[in-house]
């Protein structure tokens, strides 16, 4: 329970530390980190569509370009609000979401990039596959001995 000193302080900044406002340097390292954030996102989210391009090495070149974007985006919402901490100024707005966001982003770029490392030649193999399938009834060949593959 608070003390009546403390509720009588008045309202807290929207980072719940007592103090001045964030710097604008700080709030712009906030929006930069989600922005990274969101970018490592969206390219994991865009990753589904290249493997049946017959493309493998593009999926590759992506993940691991969201893994170090998820990372930046991370450590700027990091530092943002260890600065913040440390400068005892408000938490600057975004700080938080751009740690969420960068921290899904770099763990799902790991786990992708350690199923692919596992399933390579399997994914290779489909890979040549659609690029030579010109027809929904080869495609679905393509699929199949994939899936057969990857379960023996």
């Amino acid at each position: 329970m608070r003390s009546r000193e403390a509720r009588s302080a008045g309202p807290r900044p929207p980072g719940g530390q007592p103090g001045r406002p964030p710097t604008p340097a700080l709030q712009q390292r906030a929006l930069a980190g989600l922005v990274l954030g969101l970018l490592s996102m969206f390219g994991l989210l865009s990753v589904s569509d290249l493997i049946d391009t017959g493309n493998i090495r593009r999926y590759v070149y992506l993940v691991g370009c969201s893994f170090i974007v998820g990372a930046i985006g991370l450590w700027l919402g990091a530092s943002a609000v260890a600065r913040s901490r440390r400068t005892a100024t408000g938490r600057p707005r975004g700080a938080v979401s751009a740690i969420i966001l960068g921290s899904i982003g770099v763990l799902f770029s790991i786990l992708l990039l350690i199923t692919f490392a596992v399933l390579w030649n399997q994914l290779s193999t489909y890979s040549h596959c659609m690029a030579e399938a010109n027809t929904p009834s080869a495609q679905q060949a393509c699929q199949n001995q994939l899936t057969r593959s990857v379960k023996t």
